[in-house]
């Protein structure tokens, strides 16, 4: 079959991103080392055009005889993910300078990595999602790795390898019953043969699939590598996970359930509630005792990701629209903690415990204003972003009747309010420590951009809530 070419630029972003990351390679190879400067303005310009022309140029439809979807909710997520990319970059410059990260391959392997998280966000068939997961997951196990000369980095690029390479393969046998049992790999073709009914063979291969997908949002029982990773890759690193592939894999989980298990919702809701429960209470938990700050990150991740799924669980247009809205909130988060927690450097190098904020409100008081406000954003506290992340999602589960779901994550997040708050208390009322050099300008936007929206979110709120419907209402 001729493969329809006028469809072929709904995957324009995905094509420009592909040719622009094999020039950007030449570049490098040719160049050396001294490229990485030119090579990470022009990934970013590379990612910002890519987002500019979704934006611009809103196109819906199908490609690759219906393997490859455009549609408003990948329009939101594809924009989402190229931001959280571009900023990662970013951010990585003066880290780069000072901390012999200066690599050209670094900002090429994440332009590689956020193609792969495009295909994602469009997947349309079983195949087509594997591709970019793998696309995104290789990428990524090489950047958590590339400090070649750290051994914890290293160290955090085999445990991601070895455990990636397990969820690739419970996500492939997953796909192999499904197909196995429906006879199609296409999420249409899919949602149509369970119309009958879902048998055992069926579900086993739901639970697989949906088990290699809460892998790659750090749900638990599958978040055994996020602490060890976000704590041994490079700071910068760090933050380009805890960003876009989190975006990435909770609009592909959103796809898979609705898309192609719709039929099952009984069936996957359970497993969905579950996988919240379990990742709200650990994130709540675990984090208490952490003293590295990229480890506290990691675990507040998993609780976030619990968060996030209590509105996919309730599995309603509401629900959607309050997970669509609590990833563009918990990104923006994110990006402006992790701004701070790369601007935590002294005159002998980085430093990452949390004991090292001490008095930062006297040494460095506007860095510690925004970090105030992000941690209680994060913790939830009104009338700030975060609290409006989780209000939405919680109205979502509660309109469906999960009321016992929605305490628990309430009573989750009161608990988790305990070490944000005690990170604020360190700051503020503790004896200040030796004070950290000047932030980089980069961070410097990063940071107060992230605090702007965070604090100021309340008089955005509703264009925000009506972009979120929007995207949901692709799959009601």
């Amino acid at each position: 079959m001729v493969m329809d070419i006028p469809n072929l630029w709904l995957a324009g972003p995905e094509l420009w991103l592909a040719g622009g990351a094999m020039v950007l390679l030449m570049i490098g190879v040719f160049t050396g080392e001294n490229s990485t400067r030119i090579v990470t303005g022009l990934s970013v310009a590379l990612l910002a055009l890519a987002a500019i022309a979704i934006f611009w140029f809103p196109q819906t439809g199908e490609a690759f005889h219906g393997a490859f979807v455009m549609d408003p909710f990948a329009r939101l997520m594809k924009i989402l993910v190229l931001i959280g990319a571009a900023v990662a970059i970013a951010m990585s410059v003066g880290f780069a300078r000072r901390e012999n990260f200066a690599r050209f391959e670094y900002p090429v392997l994440i332009v590689l990595a956020t193609l792969g998280m495009l295909l994602m966000v469009s997947a349309n068939d079983m195949i087509t999602l594997y591709l970019g997961l793998e696309m995104q997951s290789l990428s990524l196990y090489v950047i958590a790795a590339i400090n070649r000369d750290s051994l914890r980095s290293t160290e955090a690029g085999l445990k991601y390898f070895v455990l990636g390479a397990l969820s690739s393969g419970m996500l492939l046998y997953g796909s192999s019953l499904v197909y196995g049992f429906t006879g199609h790999t296409g999420f249409e073709g899919i949602a149509a043969s369970m119309s009958g009914g879902v048998s055992l063979g069926l579900l086993f291969g739901i639970v697989f699939v949906l088990a290699g997908l809460a892998f790659k949002i750090s749900a638990v029982p599958f978040h055994m590598w996020t602490p060890d990773v976000y704590e041994g890759a490079p700071t910068p690193v760090t933050a380009f996970f805890a960003a876009a592939p989190k975006v990435a894999a909770m609009a592909m989980l959103i796809r898979v359930v609705y898309g192609a298990f719709e039929p099952a919702t009984a069936e996957w809701q359970q497993i969905i509630t579950f996988i919240a429960i379990a990742s709200m209470g650990l994130g709540a938990f675990a984090a208490i005792g952490q003293t590295n700050i990229k480890r506290l990150m990691a675990y507040s991740s998993i609780g976030h990701m619990g968060f996030a799924l209590v509105g996919l669980a309730a599995g309603s247009q509401a629900g959607v629209s309050g997970v669509v809205l609590y990833m563009i909130i918990y990104m923006a988060m994110t990006l402006g903690a992790f701004a701070c927690i790369l601007a935590m450097r002294r005159a002998d190098g980085m430093v990452e415990n949390i004991s090292d904020l001490s008095g930062l409100s006297r040494t460095n008081p506007m860095m510690a204003l925004m970090l105030t406000v992000l941690m209680f954003s994060l913790a939830g506290i009104p009338p700030l972003a975060g609290f409006w992340a989780k209000y939405f999602v919680f109205l979502a589960a509660i309109q469906s009747g999960l009321y016992i779901l929605s305490v628990i994550g309430v009573i989750a997040s009161v608990i988790g309010a305990y070490y944000y708050l005690r990170i604020v208390k360190i700051m503020w009322f503790d004896e200040p420590e030796q004070g950290f050099l000047p932030m980089a300008s980069e961070l410097r936007i990063v940071l107060g951009l992230s605090g702007l929206f965070t604090l100021f979110y309340v008089l955005i709120a509703g264009p925000m809530s009506d972009i979120a419907t929007n995207a949901a209402r692709t799959f009601f």
